[in-house]
């Protein structure tokens, strides 16, 4: 039996119904681009992670020895490095607060805020500051993509770690998107 949807709020269901299977719900009214949008945010950070991960374990990733002394790996650098993944990756993981029920009231587990509507300013200014330093980190990426400083990764290992923080420039158009549509569906659901 096949169902075809068109138009808008369709495509709605369809995501809704498509994200319970996987056990996560999308609220009413997220068009398809949204969702899609919203996911790929809270991936573009993974790859830079994962590429991050072995140097808490001392593996240089194409940096020299001097640079891993340098930067404390192994010791208390690990620590900062693996801070600064779980940090990324939740960041771009609330991303999905922006299309899911969590995004408009606070789960009942959270203290002080569970059960409340989160709100829309609130949850606007959230993700435009968090876009922004995204952005700004963006630049950041560029000039040190093209200023090495020494000891850093050559050859391969250079073209492996921009591939890995590549899908990081992603983030910040896709946040601002996602945000955009969250605060003008929230914005329409307000009663009058």
């Amino acid at each position: 039996m096949t169902t075809t949807f068109t138009g808008t709020a369709p495509a709605a269901v369809q995501t809704e119904r498509r994200s319970r299977k996987t056990g996560a719900r999308t609220v009413p009214g997220v068009p398809r681009w949204a969702y899609w949008a919203a996911h790929a945010a809270a991936l573009t950070t993974l790859p830079s992670a994962l590429w991050r991960l072995p140097m808490t374990w001392g593996y240089g990733m194409g940096f020299t020895d001097e640079a891993m002394t340098d930067l404390h790996v192994p010791g208390w650098g690990s620590v900062y490095v693996l801070v600064l993944i779980l940090l990324s990756e939740l960041a771009s993981f609330a991303t999905l607060g922006l299309i899911q029920p969590w995004g408009e009231r606070f789960p009942r587990w959270m203290p002080f805020v569970g059960g409340r509507r989160v709100s829309v300013r609130f949850a606007v200014t959230t993700a435009m500051l968090g876009a922004t330093t995204v952005l700004l980190y963006t630049v950041g990426y560029f000039y040190t993509w093209t200023h090495r400083s020494a000891g850093s990764p050559t050859g391969a290992w250079a073209w492996l770690m921009n591939a890995s923080f590549a899908p990081v420039v992603a983030w910040g158009p896709l946040l601002i998107a996602v945000t955009v549509h969250y605060h003008r569906r929230r914005r329409a659901a307000r009663p009058a």
